[in-house]
């Protein structure tokens, strides 16, 4: 008797074992991020002081974050993202004191194979995903031209260029990707302001991606009508940008791998609407390109950006160029060292050097 039932418990107990796994597979939780910290020496534009800094962030802003999905069946899955930046330079949260704990993304959402995903939460911006894409220094803060010309903005006596409005994240937004079809695929986002009686206060814009190959390009535009809360680009917080009423940008970007050498090329234009100022709208027109050369284990990256700003009396022209080398060590760490060069019409020009490593987890 005992011999007989042998064969069927041990099926039974390799069943056990197939369904125990399975049913972990429908469900994941992962810790992720990455840790960037560089030491170096940074000048302003406009300033005749250099610092010399230990400084997060590098090559990219250092994070950490937690994902998750649950196969819900038919193709169909729940996930979330709870991600935040922090400082490796002194232990604190965010990029700057004051930021929220998940400031790089906090959703949750829905995913279906055939019909792509809603994420409800604070999502980053399609916009943002293409100025990063496209150009060969990525998301850095401290050594990409792009970044700096779409996000730092700049001023002189007469011009005031806010760059973009609105940070690389929105908060109280639903975010909807399609699924990726013959390498397209489409992003839209929309930003509720929350606030009673104005309708209208409100953000929203998107992104169209192709890769298919060594060729990828992007096209995204976005509108937006205050920063972080209706109301908050007055007279009194930004006196420069005194009757703000909105903010629309529009790029567009390319970029080609030949293997030896992959080029990167962006074209820009922020139109930031001032109502009631003698000195009118501020116009922004701006373009970058950039190569990646392949050399031994790492990358030699280099991007070249020119921005002309103007209002209705006066404007100013701004040119900016980085290279660095990136050596990877292992598919998770890497080094690097880095240069940074910024001019502005009328003021000193600015730098940044500094050598640094990066590590993923």
């Amino acid at each position: 008797m005992q011999k007989q039932f042998k064969p069927a418990l041990k099926l039974a107990a390799m069943a056990a074992a197939l369904a125990s796994g399975a049913a972990m597979a429908q469900s994941s939780v992962t810790l992720y991020g990455q840790a960037d910290m560089f030491v170096g020496g940074t000048k302003n534009v406009g300033s005749g002081d250099r610092a010399w800094v230990a400084n997060s962030g590098g090559m990219q802003t250092s994070y950490w974050g937690i994902k998750g999905t649950e196969d819900l069946g038919g193709g169909t899955k729940a996930i979330f993202d709870l991600n935040g930046f922090f400082r490796t330079d002194n232990g604190r949260s965010g990029r700057f004191d004051g930021d929220s704990l998940f400031s790089r993304n906090a959703f949750v959402g829905l995913q279906n194979d055939k019909l792509g995903s809603v994420k409800l939460g604070r999502n980053t911006t399609p916009y943002f995903v293409s100025t990063i894409l496209f150009n060969p220094l990525i998301d850095s803060y401290v050594f990409s031209p792009m970044v700096f010309h779409t996000y730092f903005g700049a001023s002189t006596a007469r011009v005031n260029d806010p760059g973009i409005v609105g940070d690389s994240g929105w908060n109280n937004s639903v975010l909807y990707s399609t699924p990726t079809i013959g390498g397209l695929t489409a992003n839209v986002i929309y930003s509720f302001g929350e606030k009673v009686g104005s309708i209208g206060q409100n953000k929203w814009g998107g992104n169209l991606t192709y890769f298919n190959g060594p060729i990828a390009a992007t096209l995204a535009f976005q509108q937006v009508k205050f920063d972080s809360t209706p109301g908050d680009i007055t007279a009194s917080t930004s006196p420069l940008l005194a009757g703000f009423s909105k903010q629309n940008a529009v790029q567009a970007g390319l970029s080609y791998d030949f293997q030896v050498v992959k080029v990167f090329a962006q074209g820009q234009y922020i139109k930031t609407d001032i109502d009631n100022n003698p000195n009118g709208d501020i116009k922004h027109y701006n373009g970058q390109v950039g190569v990646s050369v392949p050399i031994g284990a790492g990358s030699v990256l280099a991007s070249y950006a020119y921005d002309k700003t103007k209002n209705s009396v006066a404007d100013f022209k701004r040119n900016t160029v980085a290279v660095a080398y990136d050596y990877n060590l292992s598919k998770r760490t890497d080094v690097y060292a880095a240069y940074f060069y910024d001019r502005i019409t009328d003021l000193s020009h600015g730098d940044t050097f500094g050598v640094g490593v990066r590590h993923k987890f």
